[in-house]
């Protein structure tokens, strides 16, 4: 049973790639031994700018990021990875050899999706790992329906009445932000915050060109989306 075990968990993970960063060559070791030992690809870099550049170069399936790093720390390079629009869901694990609050709270509004504080256990750290991918699958997965509108953020595809929608990449995360929580209105900066385009510089006064574009793409659905005043916007319940 243990063989069978061993070769489905690995298959399980053979397409997640998983990118550790770390100037402590026997941590980066130890990583690279436990994570690769559940089947993940594990690719192992020391330096801030070493970890951006293979991030754009090939993005991996979750981050493993350590703080206090040579030249760029960590917080930096999850805070550029997090406000890019190819890079910002990206699971961040967060390794710190501080424990205090402040700390945490640092990483966490930085953007990072975790974090483990040292020294910890490498079968702690396997745990949230899996535990991440799950739920980043989860959410790629599923299909946002609402009226006569499907949304499929892994697949990047928006239905409404049967028909595809030819949507740029800030259109289609703007319907999407919205779309999640029918009738929650939303601030021009809460929207801003969430839907950075690489396709169009948003901005709180360009969110308002956005959802008129957005508004005469959906047609005669264009009332789904609606102006709140002295608010911002919502999608209709």
């Amino acid at each position: 049973m243990k063989p069978n075990s061993s070769r489905n968990k690995a298959a399980d993970a053979a397409a997640q790639r998983i990118l550790v960063v770390d100037d402590e060559d026997d941590l980066l070791e130890l990583l690279r031994y436990n994570l690769s030992r559940e089947g993940y690809q594990v690719t192992c870099v020391a330096t801030g700018e070493d970890a951006l550049r293979s991030v754009r170069r090939q993005p991996p399936d979750l981050i493993v990021l350590d703080v206090m790093l040579p030249g760029i720390d960590g917080l930096e390079v999850c805070r550029r990875l997090k406000s890019e629009s190819k890079t910002r869901e990206i699971p961040i694990v967060m390794l710190t050899a501080k424990s205090e609050e402040s700390d945490i709270v640092a990483g966490l509004e930085h953007g990072s999706d975790d974090y483990i504080a040292k020294p910890f256990s490498p079968r702690v750290l396997v745990a949230r790992v899996k535990a991440l991918l799950r739920r980043r699958e989860t959410e790629l997965d599923t299909t946002i329906r609402v009226h006569e509108l499907s949304i499929h953020p892994g697949r990047h595809e928006a239905i409404l009445a049967g028909t595809p929608l030819e949507l740029t990449y800030t259109e289609f995360a703007l319907l999407q932000f919205l779309a999640k929580r029918p009738g929650w209105a939303y601030t021009r900066t809460q929207i801003v915050d969430a839907v950075r385009g690489e396709d169009y510089p948003v901005t709180e006064r360009s969110v308002d060109v956005q959802v008129a574009g957005l508004r005469k793409k959906l047609g005669a659905h264009g009332s789904y989306i609606e102006t709140v005043r002295g608010v911002g916007y919502r999608f209709r319940p």
